[in-house]
């Protein structure tokens, strides 16, 4: 049995990610009182129903008794002295975006009321769910995913990988975009000789085979290549070590559609080698 504790902001996707995981046979349950989750466990384990052994998902967020959150660590010791394998997934997004999502879908967010307005609401509930996002062994910023893309996130990084061992993503970005939050590592190339000049290279991207070859002529991207990789290498068994379940790469360029996919593309491609779990985005490809 697998549990993944799902966590995050109001309007980050929370609800989607749990519906992904039901409709790959999670048994999922939101909102469960943090203090509730040891027992909720155990009976789970031990139930002779049609549940029992199945792997689950509960939700967490701040309609939580706020006690139960600044608990919320000893709940977790309780779980790993229970021998319960476990891991956290919170789900974050930028300001504005959450208060777009809320006025296009003119949802009340949980911590309202006439004395609160939406923008102090979503500031609170920041702080009150900042025990959850510091545990969290993989948080995803959903600012850029619609719903559909969030639910092939949520298969992609966390459904289909095996709880013991580590998934590795690779993310190509433009810089004129923002750069991504939920990254580990952050490697600028912006630096390197850019496609984008060329006429004919200018409506591919680093996926196309010309521009592979274009930038696979010029030494100092086979140099950030193999410094990047080398990098990497030396690191990856201090993470294994330290029992990371996730490790999130990021490389930006300016646009992020020649450079940063070239790159990103080639180190999974080299990673694949030694490690199952190992997943590509394109961010800002269109």
């Amino acid at each position: 049995m697998k549990l993944l504790i799902i966590s995050g902001l109001s309007g980050a996707g929370k609800s989607i990610a749990l519906q992904a995981l039901e409709d790959l046979e999670y048994y999922c349950v939101d909102n469960l009182p943090i203090g509730l989750l040891p027992t909720f466990v155990q009976q789970m384990v031990g139930s002779a129903s049609q549940w029992s052994g199945q792997d689950i998902a509960v939700g967490v967020d701040a309609r939580n008794i706020i006690t139960d959150l600044l608990h919320f660590e000893e709940t977790l010791c309780a779980l790993r002295e229970e021998g319960v394998e476990f891991e956290v997934i919170f789900l974050d997004a930028d300001d504005e975006i959450l208060l777009q999502r809320f006025s296009e879908t003119r949802r009340r967010h949980p911590l309202t009321d006439d004395q609160t307005p939406l923008i102090d609401a979503v500031k609170k509930e920041r702080d009150l769910l900042q025990a959850v996002s510091a545990n969290a062994d993989l948080h995803l910023d959903t600012s850029q995913n619609n719903v559909h893309e969030l639910r092939a996130l949520i298969r992609e990084r966390v459904a289909h990988k095996a709880s013991s061992q580590l998934s590795i993503q690779f993310m190509s970005f433009g810089y004129k975009n923002g750069i991504p939050t939920d990254a580990d590592y952050v490697f600028d190339v912006r630096c390197l000789p850019n496609p984008y000049w060329r006429p004919e290279l200018r409506r591919l991207s680093g996926q196309d085979d010309l521009v592979r070859v274009y930038l696979e002529q010029e030494p100092d991207v086979l140099r950030m290549y193999d410094d990047i990789q080398g990098f990497l290498e030396r690191w990856m068994d201090k993470f294994m070590a330290d029992n990371r379940s996730y490790l999130s790469v990021a490389i930006g360029c300016t646009g992020g559609q020649h450079r940063s996919v070239y790159l990103a593309e080639k180190l999974a491609d080299q990673f694949r080698l030694r490690h199952e779990h190992v997943q590509v985005r394109h961010r800002d490809v269109s």
